[in-house]
């Protein structure tokens, strides 16, 4: 009897503690993700709707609320449902320290209120001075204007303007369902509640009558569950483990159970390698065209093309070098990628209309890309082939083969790559070559290495300045990469063009040249001791 009433009064405890939960944690707000909702000229589903759009609020896809990281699809949610709680919420970023010192904004602070903001003075007064006609924003006024459109997303979504999840009748644009519809009056009523089941019935019999006004289903049911699929599973970020697992694997095995390791990293990378096939599959049925179209894919592509160059000359020399070198490159790429979403946007957004050509797409842009991962794998050789150097060892003369021959591919890409690039260059723009910094660039950095490759059939340097120039020559590509269109910001190439990571790339460069700096001065103390 004993027994019995403690087990009543701690089922009775829990009960208590259940019905003390707070809202969030009643509601499953995972109920709309596969929801429809025409957003940025497509229609996706409502979970990747709530991420971009918190990403561009706060500059996150989890914000810390209520001490605790709210997901993007709950935050969203609620704005939606009950907008007037989180006008005084500290939801939008304002992350740029001289802005806020201009405005008075506490700087140990990187969320601020819609109310705050809106009451600033001194920031209201620098949106009247960016939206002056014909002013070039740069500076203090480009990142208020930033503010400012992170403002209007929060009034747009608290308004329920971008709401736009009822397909039309007629035309092509999607409109916000009206406070007084019966379905979401019934979804309003059901989260003001907090029940659970009520909320999940409402939620389902939202989308039926969404669905019940789309016969002709706009976006397919399965293209919508794949992004879904996409968005939750992060095909990349399990790439970069399994990429990364498999160097420890290679690196860990180097002396002994070489076989065995060998062959377990040979594993542990193709699955790697299959999650971003999985991620690049998704992405192409997704929008309908080659995922190379912004910096963020670009980045994705030539992490998969490394280790696919990767992949084909281990299988062809059985050496561990490649797999070594491809690695840590692939690893860092897509950690990069994942971890700068202000910069590297991974939204998957319609093509501007000079890029409307699936076939140049796919033959120009893909073919310099691959170019670029070939150049990586070079890069990454290079590190291996240096790095026995630093530890005082002879550098391998199959090292520095093996540096060549990555060079060789990206060099022939590279080259047919700026070439098909002229010929859709007259195609879209009615000349072949104009100078232009991204073309100017491209070329520099084709020079560059075809520089390199002769001075070493000339005999003017060996293996270790053909490593010595691989490293540095990369620096060439970053330029033509990332240089042109986040630094310089200037050209017919405006559809690239992108703002921040610029102290990322620095201190990638700034570290590749002490890391040669260190090779050659460890180089130079082994001649001297020999001698």
């Amino acid at each position: 009897m004993r027994i019995l009433r403690h087990s009543a009064s701690l089922l009775a405890l829990l009960a208590l503690l259940v019905s003390l939960r707070p809202l969030s944690a009643a509601v499953d707000y995972t109920a709309l993700d596969a929801m429809p909702i025409q957003h940025d000229g497509r229609v996706k589903p409502f979970l990747v709707f709530a991420q971009e759009n918190a990403l561009l609020l706060s500059g996150k896809t989890k914000l810390p609320v209520d001490d605790r990281k709210m997901p993007a699809g709950e935050l969203v949610t609620r704005l939606w449902l009950e907008p007037e709680k989180w006008i005084d919420r500290p939801l939008i970023l304002v992350d740029y320290l001289p802005l806020k010192e201009a405005t008075g904004l506490a700087a140990d602070r990187k969320w601020f209120s819609y109310t705050e903001l809106m009451a600033n003075p001194g920031l209201q007064a620098l949106f009247a001075n960016a939206a002056l006609p014909g002013r070039t924003l740069e500076g203090l006024p480009k990142k208020a204007n930033e503010v400012r459109n992170r403002l209007l997303v929060f009034e747009t979504l608290a308004n329920g303007s971008l709401f736009r999840v009822a397909p039309p009748q007629a035309g092509v644009e999607w409109i916000p369902l009206p406070p007084h519809q019966p379905e979401y009056a019934a979804l309003r009523a059901a989260h003001e509640s907090g029940n659970a089941v009520e909320y999940l019935q409402a939620a389902q019999t939202l989308q039926n009558l969404l669905t019940a006004l789309d016969p002709g289903r706009h976006v397919p049911e399965w293209k919508i569950r794949l992004e879904v699929l996409y968005q939750k599973l992060h095909p990349f970020r399990w790439a970069w483990i399994f990429y990364a697992l498999g160097a420890v694997v290679l690196g860990a095995t180097w002396k002994y159970g070489r076989a065995n390791g060998y062959r377990i990293a040979w594993g542990l990378v193709l699955a790697g390698f299959a999650f971003q096939l999985f991620g690049f599959a998704s992405r192409i049925l997704i929008a309908g065209r080659p995922p190379v179209t912004n910096m963020y894919e670009s980045v994705i592509w030539v992490a998969f093309g490394t280790v696919a160059f990767a992949l084909v000359f281990e299988a062809i020399y059985r050496s561990r070098h490649f797999l070594l070198a491809a690695a840590p490159v692939a690893v860092l790429s897509l950690i990069l990628a994942d971890s700068q979403p202000a910069a590297l946007n991974p939204a998957i957004s319609p093509l501007v209309a000079v890029l409307q050509s699936n076939f140049w797409l796919t033959t120009h842009v893909l073919t310099i890309t691959l170019g670029y991962a070939a150049f990586a794998l070079a890069l990454g050789v290079a590190h291996v082939a240096l790095g026995q150097v630093i530890f005082g060892r002879k550098l391998s003369p199959e090292l520095a083969n093996y540096v060549y021959r990555a060079m060789q591919v990206g060099v022939l890409l590279l080259a047919i790559g700026t070439v098909l690039g002229a010929v859709w260059a007259n195609y879209s723009w009615g000349r072949f070559w104009d100078w232009d910094p991204k073309e100017t660039w491209a070329l520099i950095a084709l020079l560059v290495y075809l520089f390199i490759l002769h001075g070493r059939i000339a005999g003017k340097w060996a293996g270790f300045g053909l490593s010595v120039g691989a490293v540095l020559a990369f620096q060439s590509v970053i330029m033509a990469w990332y240089g042109v269109n986040f630094v310089l910001g200037v050209g017919l190439h405006s559809y690239g063009f992108g703002s921040g990571g610029f102290g990322v790339a620095l201190t990638f460069v700034a570290a590749e040249i002490a890391f040669v700096a260190l090779a050659i001065f460890r180089r130079y103390q082994v001649c001297q001791t020999s001698t």
